[in-house]
């Protein structure tokens, strides 16, 4: 009997491009239902490019072919450059954190999936029931903002304590990075 597996995460274990192949592994576990991996473009240039074409090769085998990649495309290491202002008050690295520009819609569509560019959030919706509604894999590749801070709503004071240092270091980008921060912050309190 199969599991319900419904989804799964890399969580805090510092597992790196783990998105594309869990999702690969899920497709060969439940071939009759669509799988949705959601990656980071670091993750992509990890290993993800290359299983693409695992994908590209194996989608034949699956009942249900559709396999949905979405890439955050915004060229750079996010997380740890997060963790690094959040956690250690430094502000971003560029030389390690900033990522080669890199088109995955393009490298997809070159395999023959499914490829979708959405440049503007009003697009996105009408990308998703496109990738989902497809009879093959896709490749979502969603550009956004690498200085929109992913604040949780359980913020510690000295998680913002240390963003505010790397922010007075002298971060490259820490106006904008300070100005989206309050306006997503003022949006979760303040929804209308």
């Amino acid at each position: 009997m199969r599991g319900q597996m419904r989804g799964s995460l890399s969580g805090t274990l510092a597992t790196m491009g783990a998105g594309v192949p869990y999702a690969i592994g899920a497709k060969f576990a439940h071939p009759d239902r669509p799988v949705v991996a959601l990656v980071g473009d670091g993750a992509m240039q990890m290993n993800g490019l290359a299983e693409l074409i695992t994908i590209a090769r194996y989608q034949d085998l699956w009942a249900d072919r559709r396999c949905v990649i979405c890439v955050f495309h915004n060229n750079d290491l996010n997380q740890v450059t997060w963790e690094l202002r959040a956690l250690g008050g430094a502000p971003k690295f560029e030389e390690s954190q900033t990522l080669p520009d890199v088109n995955y819609a393009a490298f997809a569509a070159s395999l023959g999936l499914v490829a979708l560019n959405v440049d503007k959030l009003e697009d996105l919706g009408s990308a998703w029931d496109q990738a989902l509604g497809a009879d093959r894999p896709s490749v979502i590749d969603v550009r956004c903002d690498a200085e929109i801070p992913p604040i949780p709503p359980h913020a510690t004071a000295d998680q913002i304590k240390s963003v505010t240092e790397a922010i007075l270091k002298g971060d490259p980008k820490g106006a904008k990075m300070a100005y989206e921060g309050i306006k997503t912050k003022l949006a979760e309190l303040l929804p209308n």
